[in-house]
């Protein structure tokens, strides 16, 4: 009987001691995955300082006026703000065989603010002044090749003979293209005085949102001419950049003094590559 006694002792010790073994484990696990990942851990995103986005690399921005043929008399300032059909079409296909992407303005604010990766080869390519022939040639080539461009629109000539109308500019947008600002009448900010910042600011900047149903966050100065006096003006007309030609970029704001070069009708389609990639290779 001691015997028997002895032996159900024994198996009781063992089972309690094996149940208590199974169980450890799933505590520790539990205790584990809780500790392993405080919300205090998660990390925090900032915005890039300005000496940051001044060390970054700049993107090749190519800006175009005038699509259209000229003869040997054209003057000099048209040869250098028109380029004809035939070039623009072998740019485009130039810049699509040399593996270009083109990117938008977000793409590029993301970049330089939060570090946000960029396409390989990335261009932004970019029209000025409202041109006709901007939507019925460069976006028609662009298409060709996946190309998204910016289109500043001067408002003072919307509809107008030769010029963007509304339904070609919400066509853009609705096409992937991004439509922004170039004042109303193109008068440079340099001499803007009293309600000369809501006219050439803000109004076209509401005219745009009203014909495309999308915000309008991009500027570009006209002539490329800009002071330090306009950039307060121009954020708080609720753009997010500003674009100017060739010129240095401003220390203090560089998210308002975006650099971009002319192309000019003067330039071979191998000098438009490569003044674009020497102008920033930096």
């Amino acid at each position: 009987m001691k015997n028997i006694f002895l032996l159900l002792y024994i198996g009781l010790f063992f089972l309690v001691g094996c149940n208590s073994k199974t169980k450890e484990p799933e505590t520790k696990v539990q205790v584990q995955a809780v500790v392993e990942k405080p919300i205090a851990s998660l990390p925090i995103i900032k915005d890039n300082s300005t000496e940051a986005i001044l060390s970054k690399k700049e993107v090749p921005i190519l800006c175009y006026h005038n699509i259209k043929n000229f003869d040997a008399n054209a003057g000099p300032m048209t040869k250098v703000y028109t380029v004809k059909p035939a070039a623009f079409a072998e740019q485009m296909k130039a810049l699509a065989d040399a593996g270009y992407h083109s990117i938008l303005p977000n793409q590029l604010y993301n970049y330089l603010v939060h570090d946000a990766p960029l396409p390989e080869k990335p261009v932004m390519i970019t029209f000025d002044d409202t041109r006709g022939e901007q939507f019925s040639i460069g976006a028609s080539e662009m298409d060709k090749y996946g190309f998204r461009g910016v289109f500043f629109v001067m408002t003072v000539s919307v509809n107008r003979p030769n010029y963007l109308t509304s339904d070609q500019i919400k066509n853009l947008s609705d096409s992937g293209h991004v439509i922004a600002a170039h004042t109303w009448d193109h008068h440079m900010v340099t001499k803007y005085i009293g309600n000369d910042w809501n006219t050439q600011l803000i109004k076209p900047k509401k005219k745009l949102e009203d014909i495309t149903g999308k915000p309008v966050e991009n500027f570009a100065y006209p002539f490329g001419l800009w002071n330090k006096e306009a950039i307060p003006k121009v954020k708080e007309s609720g753009y997010k950049m500003a674009f100017i030609l060739s010129t240095k970029r401003d220390s203090i704001d560089p998210l308002y003094t975006v650099r971009r070069i002319i192309v000019s009708g003067n330039w071979s389609t191998e000098g438009m590559i490569r003044s674009m990639e020497s102008s920033f290779d930096k």
